[in-house]
């Protein structure tokens, strides 16, 4: 197998053509991370939305730049208006990222995210405890965390990309990025991310917010985890610990460029 990764002049230009048409991301996201992905969203340059009445999410997946629905504090009331936004994504072809949270934890939750597969995301992005539960070939991580490394999945994301036609991203110390024939690798980071709430479901709606700008919804996801890994990295470099982290993240994407990618 062939690991490719993605040139700077691909990130950067993605990464200014996002803030030269600021795209409506529409978040249906998990409650504890509402407002930091919210504002993750601000920094790099998109503009967010978090519309999740059920009487509301469908016209506003079919008008939206990009839609994330994540399924972290999923209930029975927001599955339905998951459900009736990713139809209606589906229908108007606005690129759509599933993230399945703790998929092959928990029955429910892992049927929700399988029904919502079958509505065409652009973009499923997991860690690789829930990408092998998708692909029926592994379990469940402990809760929302990954109890296998993210290489342990390329294979899976590879048949699961093929059989629904999608591109899946695995997040880990590497991520890897494929739509069942390319596979890119996206390496970085700190582990300083795992120490915060939100990092890895922020990066389901960047990848949202590329989906609207990026060629291919393969370049999307790539851009959106180097874009990250890199105002990560920067961001650990900074700090001393989780708070000024979570701060100096959102600086670090309002001001990332070309040159600071090149320094990678």
């Amino acid at each position: 197998m062939s690991v490719a990764t993605l040139p700077v002049d691909r990130v950067a230009a993605d990464l200014a053509s996002l803030r030269e048409r600021t795209p409506l991301v529409h978040c249906m996201t998990n409650i504890v991370v509402t407002g930091f992905t919210a504002n993750v969203l601000l920094a790099v340059g998109a503009s967010p939305a978090m519309v999740v009445a059920v009487e509301e999410a469908p016209e506003f997946a079919a008008i939206a730049g990009g839609l994330l629905i994540n399924v972290g504090t999923v209930t029975a009331a927001s599955a339905e208006a998951m459900r009736a936004a990713a139809r209606s994504a589906q229908a108007a072809g606005t690129p759509w990222v599933l993230d399945p949270v703790a998929a092959g934890a928990l029955a429910y939750r892992t049927g929700v995210a399988a029904e919502l597969l079958e509505h065409a995301p652009a973009v499923v992005r997991g860690n690789a405890s829930e990408i092998l539960s998708l692909a029926g070939t592994g379990a469940g991580g402990k809760g929302v965390d990954s109890q296998h490394g993210s290489d342990t999945a390329i294979e899976a994301a590879q048949t699961l990309a093929a059989k629904h036609g999608c591109v899946v991203a695995v997040s880990g110390v590497i991520d890897y990025v494929t739509d069942g024939a390319t596979v890119l690798a996206v390496p970085g980071g700190d582990p300083m991310m795992t120490r915060v709430t939100g990092v890895g479901c922020a990066l389901g709606a960047v990848m949202a917010a590329f989906a609207a700008v990026s060629e291919s919804p393969l370049q999307a996801a790539a851009v959106a985890s180097t874009v990250l890994a890199a105002a990560g990295e920067r961001a650990a470099a900074a700090t001393r610990g989780p708070g000024g982290f979570a701060v100096a993240l959102l600086d670090e994407l309002y001001t990332l460029d070309k040159a600071a990618l090149e320094q990678r």
